[in-house]
């Protein structure tokens, strides 16, 4: 199983081996610019949401009229 037991890829400490640290290496970057296109878009549909929802003016929306006043005394 995954995460139990001996790993050659940490030290005792979990710090990271100098292992670990070649066989991430030619993925930095490449996982950088993946994961920052990806917070672009989120981030860009979030905004574009926000835009189109702050224009909206909600006119055919029917707000119903305030309830009545409770009678005090039904039987």
């Amino acid at each position: 199983m995954s995460g139990f037991g001996r790993s050659s890829y940490y030290d005792k400490q979990f710090r990271q081996s100098p292992a670990l640290i070649r066989a991430r290496r030619p993925y930095i970057f490449k996982n950088a610019v993946v994961g920052s296109f990806i917070a672009a878009f989120a981030l860009g549909v979030y905004a574009y949401t926000i835009s189109v929802i702050g224009q909206d003016e909600f006119d055919d929306v029917k707000v119903p009229d305030a309830p009545a006043p409770a009678q005090a005394a039904k039987k």
